[in-house]
């Protein structure tokens, strides 16, 4: 009931406005939209349903009693009811008998918000991931909403040039993407994934809704200027930008703690030592890119169509409003999610290790590395933490672990501390083969979108948002991400025996080849864009090519395939190869890489523009695209997307994947027990 009148709200007030002050195309096309997400939606999640088995027509049912105490009317009834006929008690109750006594408590270590062990039937799995992915498609409405059309409101709202406003895009973007860092270390270390998440959540909508306030309220935004060059318009004041940007950076913040946590959460809800659990969670990260495509598709369509067409205040009042509709989502899931202890600050964890290591730099290591400092076995198995074998590489912080007397934990760490460390560590060298891939995507929602502004984008009556065209990325990315999990993993799996089909550094590097293509692709578009503005004599003064906006479609279709590749694999590498109690700072990496991405991407934009206009040159990135030379910039991409797969190349012939913890555990269990064996044999010889 809360659905139903949760979604009648939204029709009684939004979608009534916009039918009396937008017009009734805008308001009945909106429920249309609606209505097909909704049944993509549940089309989506068809694997996860459970179905009662029909059991003859109800009406046939009843019509057979009322015909047969008809027929049977001169019969007496017996005076004990007990002699009427039933079928028998053992019959009724066959989809029953599941035995009551049966433990299906998590092995994992997850608790419910009171810390209390949870069942596996009653929290968890998919049920709890469902409220999550649906939380993600509404999320990623709302972040895409205002992130897609950005460059735009910036230069034909705010008056900037491209150069400016594609790097203050890349910087907000950028920070959006690093503040995860923070986000995962307060939930590691203090506050727990969930209370971190719902806290964050506070200051996203809190941003939102100011952000909205900044382009509604006209005394908040320069006056309109329809010039060709936006250097002749009067600039946004300093209040102006102090409120604009200080709304965009609010949600910046917020965004640190929802971004790690929630993909966390949903991993969180499958038990790795529950084998049907374990196998869905290969799926889980899969189906997680599908539900934030799906939210980005919407975005990138429909509500960037709004904001070129309708209004901003509408085109972001609406993302506004999807953002408090997917927190409480969210919420309304509460008594279904499995949850994680704190496990203490992962940062201070790791550079105890490096400290004691450098401290014992002259310390020889034991040849037998069962030497080396470690926690008892009990330990772990009593505080539900996971211990983890010594390994032989980055030798060196082993250092840490040796027993010098000192029981200083800034001089001695155990074994499995060591080996969090390690996990962290060797996956950096993959972080940072992954912010050249990264630095491609920024220019998706800047100078991709800024070359369709000088393009035909016309179709029929129809004008297209050049936004709009990073819909093709979204579309592609789920026709791929789809046919990847169902068809493609399925197959390779039968050669290589790998649950996962192909390897998680595998399949990045298929996206890392990709990239290269999709640079090479784009330079030689951009050549031919500009031969057809020399052509035409729309080289100096600028204006809009007799050339259709979709000759840029490869360059956008290719990224979604590369992103389904890469975007995902990430996403789970960093995920599964960090240490159990490190999970959202692993998932912190990936964040951390769009945004070092984005960074890199203002730096090299500015640098570039710099470097090309010395000497009197005329430079590769103007206000004017029909007379900067892009064709060069994506070429020198081409040549950096190379580069960096050689790099990858080289990095991963030395990665060693981490054991599972499910198999370790188990060893460990079996330890336990046989020590626990021992002890009481040794109990009953005494005796």
């Amino acid at each position: 009931m809360f659905s139903i009148f949760f979604g009648t709200l939204f029709a009684n007030t939004a979608l009534v406005y916009i039918q009396d002050n937008f017009g009734w195309t805008l308001g009945y096309g909106l429920p249309t939209v609606g209505l097909v997400i909704s049944v993509l939606i549940f089309a989506a999640s068809t694997l996860f349903y459970r179905h009662q088995v029909p059991f003859r027509g109800r009406f046939t049912r009843m019509a057979s009693v009322i015909v047969v105490a008809a027929r049977k009317w001169r019969v007496p009834l017996p005076s004990d009811p007990k002699e009427l006929y039933e079928l028998d008690f053992l019959v009724g109750c066959s989809s029953m008998a599941v035995e009551e006594g049966t433990d299906d408590f998590t092995q994992d270590g997850t608790v419910d918000l009171k810390g209390n062990p949870v069942r596996r039937s009653k929290r968890g799995g998919w049920t709890a991931c469902s409220f999550i992915v649906v939380y993600e498609v509404f999320e990623r409405m709302a972040y895409y909403g205002i992130s897609s059309n950005l460059v735009l409101y910036l230069t034909r709202k705010l008056h900037q040039g491209t150069v400016k406003s594609a790097n203050n895009v890349t910087n907000w973007v950028g920070t959006i993407w690093m503040t995860p860092i923070l986000g995962a270390y307060v939930a590691d270390a203090h506050l727990g994934r969930y209370w971190t998440f719902v806290c964050s959540c506070t200051i996203y909508i809190s941003g939102m809704a100011l952000l909205t306030l900044s382009v509604s309220v006209p005394g908040l935004k320069p006056p309109p200027c329809h010039q060709a060059d936006v250097d002749n318009c009067k600039k946004a004041s300093t209040l102006q930008l102090a409120v604009f940007f200080g709304a965009l950076y609010t949600l910046a913040i917020g965004t640190g703690g929802t971004k790690p946590n929630i993909s966390t959460i949903g991993a969180d809800q499958f038990d790795d030592f529950h084998p049907k659990e374990k196998a869905q969670k290969l799926s889980f990260f899969n189906w997680w890119m599908f539900s934030i495509f799906f939210g980005t598709l919407f975005a990138n369509t429909v509500l960037v169509y709004i904001q070129d067409n309708v209004g901003w205040t509408l085109g972001y009042g609406l993302p506004t409003l999807g953002l408090v509709i997917s927190v409480l989502i969210f919420l309304a899931g509460t008594p279904f999610y499995r949850h994680r202890v704190p496990a203490g600050s992962p940062f201070t964890r790791m550079a105890s290790v490096i400290v004691a290591a450098i401290r014992k730099w002259r310390v020889p290591l034991p040849s037998d590395p069962k030497e080396l400092y470690e926690l008892d076995m009990e330990e772990y198995d009593r505080n539900g933490k996971f211990r983890i074998d010594s390994t032989p590489t980055l030798r060196f912080l082993d250092k840490a672990a040796v027993k010098t007397g000192s029981t200083d934990p800034w001089m001695l760490s155990s074994v499995t501390q060591v080996e969090e460390t390690k996990q962290m560590l060797r996956m950096i060298p993959i972080l940072i083969a992954t912010f050249v891939p990264s630095t491609m995507i920024a220019q998706i929602n800047t100078l991709f979108v800024k070359q369709g502004t000088t393009l035909d984008r016309n179709v029929g009556n129809f004008k297209i948002p050049p936004a709009s065209l990073t819909g093709f990325v979204t579309i592609s990315l789920l026709i791929c991400v789809v046919l990847y999990d169902r068809f493609f993993v399925p197959v390779v799996r039968k050669w290589t025996k790998n649950p996962r089909g192909i390897t998680l550094l595998q399949r990045m590097g298929v996206g890392l080849f990709l990239h290269i293509i999709i640079m090479v692709i784009a330079s030689f578009t951009e050549r031919y864009r500009l031969s057809v503005a020399k052509q035409h004599g729309l080289v100096e003064h600028g204006g809009q090519l007799p050339l259709t906006i979709f000759i840029l479609l490869p360059q956008f279709v290719l990224m979604g395939m590369a992103d389904s590749f890469i975007d995902v694999a990430k996403l789970e590498f960093f995920y599964d190869q960090a240490p159990e109690s490190m999970k959202s700072l692993g998932t912190s990496y990936s964040s951390t890489s769009l945004g070092i991405g984005n960074f890199l991407s203002s730096f090299l934009l500015s640098t570039v523009s710099d470097i090309t206009q010395r000497h009197g040159h005329q430079g590769w990135i103007l206000n004017n695209l029909n007379k900067s030379h892009l064709d060069y910039y994506y070429a020198f991409f081409a040549v950096l997307n190379f580069l960096n797969f050689i790099f990858f190349l080289a990095v991963i012939k030395f990665y060693v994947y981490k054991a599972e913890v499910s198999d370790s555990m188990h060893v460990l269990t079996e330890e336990l027990k046989e020590k626990r064996f021992k002890a009481s044999n040794q109990e009953d010889i005494k005796e």
